[in-house]
C-alpha cells in the first residue's frame, strides 16, 4: 500500500481546528506533520485527533511555534528538539519512526529582517539542524524532513522574484544554508518529479491580495533520502486548502510513496 505524508503549517491549530479534522478526513494521510501550532501540549486537541483515528506526538509552546506528527500507527522513538544541549526555548523540531521511516516535522525560524538578531538565529538554527542530521543519520537511511523551511530554494520557487529577492526567505545565505542541510543526503521531493515546473507555491501572504494574485513562494517542503526518493509516486500542493473561510497562509504539501 502507498504511504502518504503531508506537511502543513496550520498557523494556529485553534484557528484551523475544523480545517485540520476536515483535512484528515479528506486526504486520509498516513502521516501528517504540522507546524506553528501556537499552543501548549496540554491544549492540543488530543481527543478529536484520536477520534479521527490518529496518534499524535507533540512539542508545544504557548502562543508561538509548536510542531506535531499525527499518524495512523503509533509513533516510535519520538525525539523532541535538537538534543544538542543548546536550549533556545523554541518548539521547532520533533521526529518519530513510522513505517520504517524517520520522519521530522520542522518549523525553521522565519528570520524577521536580514539585519536582525532573528536572522542570525535562523542561520544558526539551520546550522545546528545540519549538524544533527549529519551526526545522527546516514544517506542510506529512510528519512523524511518535512515542514515549513522558510526558504524558497531557487527563483523558480518565487512568483515575484524582485519583490522577495532580499528578504529572509530568498537571500543567498539562507539558500546556501538549506543546500548544506540537503547536502547530508536529502532530495527535494517535488523537484525530483517536477524539476522545471513553475507556479508551484505553498505560501501566500494574507496582505495585498497575495493568494488572488498568486504572489506565492514555495517554502514548505518534503525532503527525503534516496531510499524514499526512489519510492516517490506523486508530490502535489493542495491549493484548495488555502481557499475559503479562515485558511492558513500555507497550503499542505502531499507526498505519496510506494
Amino acid at each position: 500500500m502507498p504511504i502518504k505524508i503531508i506537511t502543513w503549517n496550520v498557523n494556529s491549530i485553534r484557528a484551523r481546528h475544523d480545517r485540520l479534522l476536515a483535512l484528515l478526513a479528506r486526504h486520509e494521510p498516513d502521516v501528517l506533520c504540522l507546524q506553528e501550532l501556537k499552543l501548549e501540549e496540554a491544549k492540543f486537541p488530543w481527543d478529536e485527533v484520536r477520534a479521527a483515528g490518529y496518534h499524535a506526538a507533540v512539542l508545544g509552546q504557548k502562543s508561538y511555534n509548536g510542531v506535531a506528527i499525527l499518524s495512523r500507527t503509533a509513533p516510535e522513538d519520538v525525539r523532541r528538539g535538537m538534543g544538542d544541549g543548546e536550549e533556545d526555548g523554541h518548539a521547532r523540531l520533533i521526529s518519530a519512526r513510522l513505517h520504517g521511516i524517520r520522519v521530522y516535522s520542522a518549523y525553521f525560524p522565519n528570520g524577521g529582517t536580514p539585519d536582525s538578531d532573528k536572522y542570525a538565529f535562523k542561520l544558526a538554527w539551520m546550522a545546528r539542524l545540519e549538524k544533527k542530521l549529519r551526526t545522527e543519520h546516514t544517506p542510506d537511511e529512510a528519512l523524511a524532513l518535512c515542514g515549513d523551511f522558510n526558504v524558497a530554494p531557487t527563483d523558480l520557487d518565487v512568483k515575484n522574484v524582485e519583490k522577495w529577492a532580499d528578504t529572509v526567505l530568498c537571500r543567498p545565505d539562507a539558500r546556501a544554508a538549506l543546500e548544506r542541510i540537503r547536502g547530508v543526503g536529502l532530495i527535494d521531493s517535488l523537484r525530483r518529479l517536477r524539476p522545471e515546473e513553475g507556479n508551484l507555491y505553498s505560501y501566500w501572504d494574507y496582505q495585498m491580495l497575495g493568494f488572488p494574485k498568486n504572489d506565492g513562494l514555495r517554502i514548505d517542503h518534503v525532503d527525503v533520502t534516496a531510499p524514499l526518493a526512489e519510492r516517490l509516486l506523486e508530490v502535489r500542493i493542495d491549493r484548495e486548502e488555502r481557499k475559503g473561510k479562515q485558511p492558513s497562509d500555507h497550503a499542505p504539501v502531499i507526498a505519496t510513496f510506494a
